[in-house]
């Protein structure tokens, strides 16, 4: 079975996990973790920041961001499709009190766009107090947005007084794919959160980094949604192991999505998103429906994931060859046919 329904299916490969057994340990919430403050360290350095904070998950450390930058009872600018809007199961309003403001326009958050999904001022209209990007962008099939674009989402807002944060979850995607240095994204925004589950190869686990007053800020609000663990060095050690040895390799997974996509684009009437990084996105004809496409898909050895009812998604990730990812096209193309 191959399995491309994200790349977060990917299992600790030996040396990931001997990093985990033989990680040094101590309690993070009491004085901290010794193994996890060099994961954070190391994080806040990549990104040009003071300070990093280790999460169990990406959507926790989105949440915590949210709350510490937003404001109770005011809105969050994000796009349409953003995963904070349609994959955190409304914990943007539900947990942190905030309104999103979708902002539509192109497949991914752009400046002019969100300039003009602004408010004018009124006693009767919400007020704004964040604005929320993400790179790569999941929903639009792992697209970039390039450091122009960014630094141009970022005056806006802070033209506005908005800070910014930056859900980054496959950021370490759109570094390797553009060769833009991560410091570079990371001085557009506040916060930027980044995932080790996604690309990496670590089980579980997400830095959030920002400045000294918001981290400080942030590790309260990571202990009240119930992030505060012990002796997390074992999950940091994966994180580490990751980051150390799966990075560079992550160019193997756009090479793969790419050649996964010219394998799917020889059907005529689908499709094909042109991948930027690591995500495939197939839109499909009318004769043939996301269920039963990921069902025949099933039987013939290939898992891939249905986003919608007309749309695809297949995720390259280290647990797929060059070898998988052959078989996957010729499985794929004869299901899609």
């Amino acid at each position: 079975m191959i399995d491309l329904r994200s790349d977060t299916v990917t299992r600790p490969s030996p040396p990931m996990r001997q990093a985990m057994a033989s990680a040094e340990v101590g309690d993070d919430v009491l004085d901290g973790d010794p193994t996890v403050l060099r994961l954070e360290a190391q994080v806040a350095t990549l990104l040009g920041k003071p300070r990093g904070l280790f999460f169990p998950t990406g959507t926790m450390a989105n949440q915590a961001a949210l709350w510490l930058l937003g404001e109770r009872g005011t809105e969050v600018y994000c796009h349409h499709d953003s995963h904070i809007v349609n994959w955190e199961i409304a914990g943007t309003s539900g947990l942190v009190g905030l309104q999103p403001r979708m902002v539509y326009g192109g497949p991914v958050l752009e400046a002019e766009a969100l300039r003009s999904s602004f408010r004018l001022p009124s006693r009767h209209a919400p007020r704004a107090s964040l604005v929320c990007a993400e790179n790569t962008h999941n929903g639009a099939g792992g697209r970039v947005t390039s450091l122009a674009d960014l630094q141009a989402i970022y005056r806006v807002a802070t033209d506005a007084g908005l800070p910014v944060h930056l859900d980054g979850a496959r950021l370490w995607n759109a570094h390797v794919a553009t060769g833009t240095p991560l410091a570079d994204f990371g001085a557009c925004a506040e916060t930027v959160m980044l995932s080790f589950s996604k690309g990496l190869g670590a089980p579980v686990g997400a830095v959030l980094v920002g400045s000294e007053q918001a981290m400080a800020k942030g590790w309260e609000v990571r202990k009240r949604l119930g992030g505060g663990m012990r002796q997390s060095g074992i999950l940091a050690a994966a994180a580490l192991h990751g980051l150390e040895h799966n990075l560079p390799r992550l160019k193997d997974d756009h090479r793969r999505a790419r050649e996964l996509a010219a394998g799917l684009a020889t059907i005529a009437d689908l499709q094909v998103v042109p991948p930027d990084t690591n995500i495939v996105m197939v839109e499909l004809p009318p004769r043939l429906h996301t269920d039963t496409v990921v069902a025949r898909a099933r039987d013939a050895g290939v898992l891939v994931s249905a986003w919608n009812a007309t749309r695809l998604r297949a995720v390259l990730h280290l647990d797929v060859d060059d070898a998988d990812c052959a078989n996957a096209i010729t499985r794929l193309q004869e299901v899609l046919r």
